[in-house]
This record gives structure tokens, C-alpha cells and sequence, in this order.
């Protein structure tokens, strides 16, 4: 997997940056602390109000951030969905192949599906 991440393009690294920035609590904080400052300094601003209420600068930036947000973020959860199902499909592979091995040890042991249908667990413990 670690082949699979050295790999990733500069833009692929990139979103994965962007989205994990986005999604972190740290960048909630920040973001709520400068549109508090911003709004605040608006409001009482005595001499220049540079985004006087409604704040129509600051929609527009909240727009441009979301227009190239949105899709950085879905890019690297594609991404993740594609890791996701490598690893699905690893985990199948693993299970057969332990299911496969279990069947041999019950072979070797005598053991048949027929006799542990309906088995209950209780009774083959104690036995």
C-alpha cells in the first residue's frame, strides 16, 4: 500500500491535503475565528467599512473557498473508495483462502459439513 501512496500525483497529494485540512477541527476554529473578526471589525469599524452588512465580500469568499473545495474533497474520497475496495477485496481473498485451509483441517480430521449442520454449539463443546 505504501508503493500505492508514493505514487499519487501532485494534484492526488494535493487533495488529500485540502480534504484532510477541511475536515479537521483545528480548521473549523480558524475558519469561526476569522469570520467572527471579520464581521466584528465590520460592525464597529468607526472609520471604514471595507464588507459592510450583508457581508457580500465574505459570501464571496465563502463561495470561491466551496468552489474549490468540493471537488479536491470528493477526488480524494473517490480515492479512498478505491482504497477501500483493494482492501475489500484483499479481506476476500484472505477469507477463502482461510475457509479453504479449514476445510482441509476438517478433512484430515474426518469432519464433514453434513455433521456440523445443525449441530448445536452447546453439545459439541461438552463432547
Amino acid at each position: 500500500m505504501q508503493q500505492k501512496i508514493d505514487q499519487l500525483t501532485l494534484g492526488e497529494r494535493a487533495a488529500d491535503r485540502v480534504a484532510s485540512a477541511f475536515g479537521s477541527w483545528r480548521f473549523i476554529w480558524i475558519q469561526t475565528l476569522l469570520v467572527v473578526t471579520w464581521m466584528t471589525a465590520n460592525v464597529t469599524a468607526l472609520l471604514y467599512h471595507w464588507d459592510p452588512y450583508p457581508f457580500i465580500l465574505l459570501n464571496l469568499l465563502f463561495s470561491t473557498q466551496a468552489a474549490y473545495a468540493a471537488p479536491l474533497i470528493l477526488l480524494s474520497q473517490n480515492r479512498q473508495s478505491d482504497r477501500d475496495r483493494q482492501r475489500s477485496e484483499q479481506d476476500l481473498i484472505t477469507d477463502l483462502a482461510t475457509l479453504a485451509l479449514l476445510e482441509r483441517i476438517g478433512q484430515h480430521l474426518g469432519i464433514t459439513e453434513d455433521s456440523c449442520a445443525g449441530a448445536d454449539p452447546a453439545s459439541t463443546a461438552t463432547a
